[in-house]
């Protein structure tokens, strides 16, 4: 079962600067509020093999993922794998010019890639909620992103 949702928001700031805020992982937990805490695991810049722990609060409780980037192409767009409980998860993050500043569009993915009988019930129960959350955390994760990039000098 294959679940996705896609978000788009503009920010007034160039695709340079909102790049700049998107790939610094390091610092993500002062700028994104549903980010915790980060523990970076590969060294060096950021691009594709970069990989860290991710901490953020959903449901209520902390929940740790390793993450991935699985592609970047400075400043046009990144794509961010993820792997957990039987789910495959991608996040696109695509940069375009628009009337002086840029429009940020996140795409998120899940799959379960080892499904069960019980994953498959889950899925069809949880799914809608699942996915409104994210949705909800994802849009939340956007704002954060545009009001950091245009408080960047």
């Amino acid at each position: 079962m294959d679940q996705s949702l896609s978000l788009t928001q503009h920010i007034h700031a160039s695709p340079e600067t909102v790049w700049a805020v998107i790939t610094d992982i390091r610092n993500a937990p002062g700028t994104l509020s549903g980010v915790e805490a980060v523990q970076l695991l590969t060294d060096g810049a950021y691009g594709e093999g970069t990989r860290w722990k991710e901490t953020r609060k959903m449901f209520g409780r902390s929940e740790t993922v390793e993450m991935w980037v699985d592609s970047a192409e400075p400043p046009r767009s990144t794509t961010i794998k993820a792997a957990q409980g039987g789910a495959d998860y991608s996040t696109r993050f695509s940069l375009a010019n628009r009337d002086g500043g840029t429009d940020l569009t996140l795409t998120f993915g899940a799959k379960i890639s080892k499904p069960t009988a019980a994953s498959r019930v889950l899925a069809a129960v949880f799914g809608r909620l699942g996915m409104a959350a994210s949705r909800k955390a994802l849009a939340k994760d956007l704002a954060d992103i545009a009001a950091n990039a245009e408080s960047t000098p």
